[in-house]
């Protein structure tokens, strides 16, 4: 624990402990949910579509998130495996759940007769505000950090002092990378809104995948908690590379193949 000594428990009730990250996690999809609905409400989307389609997300993705966790860390849950649901310790892939967020998004939009790019062009910004309100409970559970550095590069940050307190680590210093992607995806979210009437239908979406995988690619070189593909490859970074490739190449197919209208264009339900 960091010399200030802040505790990841938040309350304890008897036997069941309440931590800031599960907190902090839920703050921040509460607050992603209330910009999407207010976006929603504007292009005449329906209250309760919005609702159905976030509650499914979420829950499928807090899913998928420790699922893929527990998969890249098989070695270590084989052996303990009554931890395999306990994800208010912390243990979970970002990837994972936007996998089976956007999964699931895209099978109840079919079953909706929703258009898919428009819904995640809607959620686009909230889902980065959260993913950076989220990296809070990181820095809570003093992970998702990176390698060494002495206190007065963290000084030199100009950051708060209780961050670079609570960055101290059984004595050593570490890079506060959860504060480097926290700020790259606050910035992220507003470039999202400011962009999103001028860009197509599904381009929004393309957008965040791609701003979101260039900050991670670099973030995740400096981390020391990497879920390994090799003992070379980190699984994040060779996702991010994918899903920038992806995303480019379906921005131009889309545009050439469909000719989507412009987001600002659009009211109601989108069709094409």
């Amino acid at each position: 624990m960091g010399v200030l000594g802040i505790d990841p428990v938040a309350v304890q009730l008897g036997p069941l402990a309440i931590r800031w990250y599960g907190i902090i996690i839920a703050s921040g999809i509460l607050i992603g949910y209330l910009l999407a609905q207010r976006t929603a409400k504007k292009v005449g989307i329906k209250e309760e579509t919005l609702i159905d389609l976030i509650i499914w997300c979420v829950v499928m993705a807090i899913i998928c998130a420790r699922i893929y966790y527990v998969a890249f860390e098989w070695g270590y849950y084989s052996q303990h495996l009554v931890e395999i649901p306990l994800i208010m310790n912390g243990g979970i892939a970002i990837h994972g759940g936007l996998i089976g967020a956007f999964i699931t998004g895209f099978i109840i939009c079919r079953m909706k007769n929703l258009s898919f790019f428009q819904m995640v062009d809607i959620v686009a910004p909230s889902i980065i505000l959260a993913q950076a309100i989220g990296r809070w409970g990181n820095f809570m559970n003093q992970e998702a950090h990176g390698g060494p550095v002495s206190r007065s590069f963290l000084e030199d940050l100009h950051i708060p002092e209780f961050i670079i307190n609570h960055m101290q680590i059984d004595g050593i210093y570490y890079h506060p990378t959860f504060l480097y992607e926290s700020v790259w995806n606050i910035v992220g979210f507003i470039l999202l809104l400011l962009i999103r009437p001028q860009l197509k239908i599904g381009e929004t979406f393309f957008a965040y995948l791609i701003y979101y995988s260039i900050g991670r690619f670099f973030i995740e070189g400096l981390r020391t908690d990497s879920l390994m593909l090799t003992e070379s490859l980190r699984i994040a970074q060779v996702i991010s590379i994918v899903i920038i490739v992806v995303s480019i190449a379906c921005i131009i197919y889309r545009r050439i193949r469909y000719n989507p209208k412009k987001f600002r264009d659009v009211k109601g339900y989108y069709h094409n």
